[in-house]
């Protein structure tokens, strides 16, 4: 029999796995001993929940009492570090089930009586915003225990990273990380990626090319939120290819306030169609900006470039075509010049590379920056697959990315030249040194020094100047006009 068909035993199996309660069971129980095996995987989950460095333990459906009744959250995790030590219940679903309102904030009263500092909740709900909870539950339960959510798909991307970027100092842990990696991959295992906009997609996608979507419908804040959603799962998907932690690009108002952003959002759909958010991705020459155009079924991706500050625009112009030279010809480029308004010329890329003046239309005015922009058209199913708004939003983002913005350098002034010795130095001309005698300006008009008269009136001048009277000089020799004479 052929080797290829043995099957590799895994550390974790996906195999024998019967409803949704055995997935969250299994899931749950990998995730938190991978956790205590791995001392920096561990640590990269827990030092951002308020968790001191230490050593890690975890447990798995620990009985709590809660007035006449007994819960099971389905884990436990301390962390211990000298005397202090952090405690935080954990409630994890998997597949599509969601977190039940009723069920968090009984958990946040046990973890209160118990004298514990967090509740932790983890499934593949993916809240617009970092650091935002997808459900929302009594705000005074949150005076003394603090309330974290991690999508799986946030977990997987700490677990690549660590793994193959950051490292793990033990080979024996190293292993152990890659297969909680492999399982979490697996469609068994119950975490999910993105996989669906919502039931209110079709009707806000046909509102919206009908033109009848209003900002007070309540499937827009559904819709904007999903966007969102989408959007920072293309981020974690993105980082983890790249090894680095993507992050949307959001204002701090929008930080602070994140109801703020999904109402600008709302607005921006019901009247224009559109749906714009960005990702911060380190290192890069800008923030990567998605704008979906549900009327006109496209998705625009763009980047903005400062433009070079030497140089004539013509110049500035081929610094940026020359770094784009792997780029598609359909990559739009817009120019925009120093205090302008309005839009700039814009022009594709392939029509830019054979005539860089296409994109000056004064050569007087002075380029600020560039505008790139790839266009690529939208999917309209809900879920995912061929024809699918998520996998071609993904695919957008990777494209764009991998096509441009990964070939862009900012542009840098060239380094000042040491001039070398061998040169011929400039000779400035010297002016003449002013003497002593020289008559001043207020003295009038001087008359002509080329003419004899005046040679001999400027030399009788002088030598009546130079001349002391008898007490300037006794005050400058200490001694009387009579002891002279």
């Amino acid at each position: 029999m052929p080797e290829d068909t043995w099957l590799t035993a895994r550390l974790i199996p996906t195999s024998g796995i019967n409803g949704a309660e055995e997935q969250e069971r299994r899931a749950t129980s990998a995730l938190l001993a991978v956790m205590t095996a791995v001392r920096e995987f561990g640590r990269a989950l827990t030092q951002p929940l308020g968790a001191p460095a230490g050593p890690v333990q975890t447990f798995i459906e620990v009985p709590f009492k809660h007035g006449d009744k007994q819960c099971f959250p389905d884990g436990l995790i301390r962390v211990t570090r000298g005397q202090r030590q952090w405690t935080a219940l954990v409630e994890v679903k998997t597949g599509s089930n969601q977190l039940q309102s009723e069920q968090l904030e009984r958990y946040l009263d046990v973890a209160r009586d118990e004298g514990f500092d967090s509740l932790i909740t983890v499934s593949n709900e993916i809240p617009p915003v970092a650091g935002q909870h997808p459900t929302s539950v009594d705000r005074r339960k949150l005076r003394k225990v603090t309330l974290h959510h991690l999508p799986w798909s946030e977990i997987l991307t700490a677990a690549v990273m660590q793994k193959e970027y950051r490292g793990v100092a033990d080979p024996d842990q190293a292993w152990v990380l890659g297969e909680l990696i492999r399982y979490l991959e697996h469609p068994r295992s119950g975490a999910l990626e993105f996989n669906d906009m919502g039931p209110a997609w079709v009707p806000v996608r046909e509102a919206v090319s009908a033109g009848t979507l209003r900002p007070t419908d309540s499937v827009v804040t559904e819709i904007a939120g999903r966007f969102d959603a989408l959007v920072r799962y293309a981020g974690l998907k993105l980082g983890r290819r790249l090894g680095t932690e993507v992050t949307p690009a959001l204002t701090r108002r929008e930080l602070a306030d994140p109801a703020s952003r999904t109402q600008t959002l709302v607005t921006q759909l019901a009247s224009t169609g559109l749906m714009t958010a960005g990702l911060k991705i380190p290192g890069a020459i800008g923030s990567l900006y998605i704008t979906a155009d549900l009327r006109a079924a496209k998705i625009v991706c763009h980047v903005d470039v400062d433009a070079p500050r030497a140089g004539r625009p013509a110049t500035r112009v081929n610094w940026l075509t020359r770094q784009l030279k792997d780029a598609p010809d359909n990559v739009r480029i817009e120019a925009f010049t120093m205090h302008g308004r309005g839009p700039g010329n814009v022009e594709l890329l392939r029509v830019v590379r054979s005539d860089p003046t296409t994109l000056i239309s004064d050569p007087t005015k002075e380029l600020r920056s560039f505008r790139i922009a790839q266009v690529s058209a939208a999917g309209s199913k809900r879920g995912t697959g061929r024809g699918a708004f998520i996998d071609s939003l993904l695919g957008a983002v990777d494209d764009f990315y991998e096509q441009v913005i990964q070939n862009l350098k900012p542009w840098m002034p060239a380094p000042p030249r040491l001039r070398s010795s061998d040169e011929p130095q400039p000779v400035e001309p010297v002016a003449p040194s002013l003497v002593s005698t020289a008559i001043s300006s207020q003295d009038g008009p001087q008359p002509d020094q080329t003419s004899p008269k005046a040679s001999d009136d400027a030399q009788q001048h002088a030598t009546t100047t130079e001349k002391p009277l008898p007490n300037q000089l006794a005050k400058s020799t200490g001694k009387t006009a009579s002891s002279t004479t």
